[in-house]
C-alpha cells in the first residue's frame, strides 16, 4: 500500500501557535507512516473576484498543494466561537474552480480530519462544528470520528510554552492512526 500524503492546514498564522504545534506534534507521530507538510499561505490575498483570474500565484501554489495531497488534516483554534478568518479565505479560495475552462474544485471528496486545542474549556468543539459543516458542504469527506478536541491547554504546555501534550498525546496518536486508515480506504475504493 502506497504511502498518502497529508496536507496540514493550521488555522493560525502565528509561527508558534499552538495548533502549528498540535500539527507539528502530528507530523512526528505518524514519522514514516505518512508524507505529512504544513500548508504556508500566510500570502494569500483576501477573495475578491476581481482578482480571480489570471489566479494569484500564491493561489495557484496552495490549490496544487492541496490538490497532491491524499487528505487535508485541519488543526483550528477557536476565535470568538467559530474558525479563524485566515482558515475561512483559504477555503474560499480552494472552493473555486480552479479557471473560467475547468470547473474542478481541489476539496470535492477530499478526505478531511478536524483537530483543535484551545484555552477554554469547549477545546475548539464550536469552531470545529462550524468548520465541519462548511467543508461538507464543499463536499469533503470528512472523518467525524475521532476528532479531537484538547480544552485548557495550560495543562499541556511546558513552562516556556511549547505544547508537551500530556494527557493528549494518546488521542492525537488514536486520531492520527484512524486518519491514514481512512485515506486509505478512500484510496482502494477509487482504484
Amino acid at each position: 500500500m502506497k504511502k498518502v500524503k497529508i496536507v496540514a492546514v493550521v488555522g493560525s498564522l502565528r509561527q508558534e501557535s499552538l495548533n502549528r504545534q498540535l500539527a507539528l506534534a502530528a507530523q512526528e507521530l505518524l514519522g514514516e507512516k505518512a508524507d505529512f507538510e504544513l500548508l504556508d499561505y500566510a500570502d494569500l490575498p483576501l477573495f475578491n473576484e476581481d482578482i480571480e483570474f489570471p489566479t494569484p500565484a500564491a493561489v495557484s501554489r496552495v490549490r496544487e498543494q492541496v490538490n497532491s495531497a491524499d487528505g487535508v488534516w485541519f488543526f483550528t483554534p477557536e476565535y470568538n466561537h467559530f474558525f479563524p478568518g485566515v482558515l475561512k479565505n483559504l477555503i474560499d479560495w480552494l472552493s473555486r474552480p480552479i479557471s473560467k475552462q475547468e470547473r474542478k474544485m481541489v476539496l470535492a471528496g477530499k478526505p478531511a480530519a478536524v483537530s483543535g486545542i484551545s484555552t477554554g474549556t469547549s477545546g475548539t468543539l464550536l469552531a470545529q462544528h462550524h468548520l465541519v459543516a462548511l467543508i461538507s458542504s464543499l463536499n469533503m469527506d470528512v472523518m467525524n470520528v475521532p476528532r479531537l478536541t484538547i480544552p485548557g491547554h495550560l495543562q499541556q504546555v511546558d513552562e516556556h510554552g511549547k505544547l508537551t501534550l500530556t494527557s493528549s498525546k494518546r488521542y492525537l496518536e488514536r486520531q492520527a492512526t484512524a486518519f491514514i486508515n481512512f485515506i486509505q480506504k478512500r484510496l482502494q475504493q477509487h482504484e
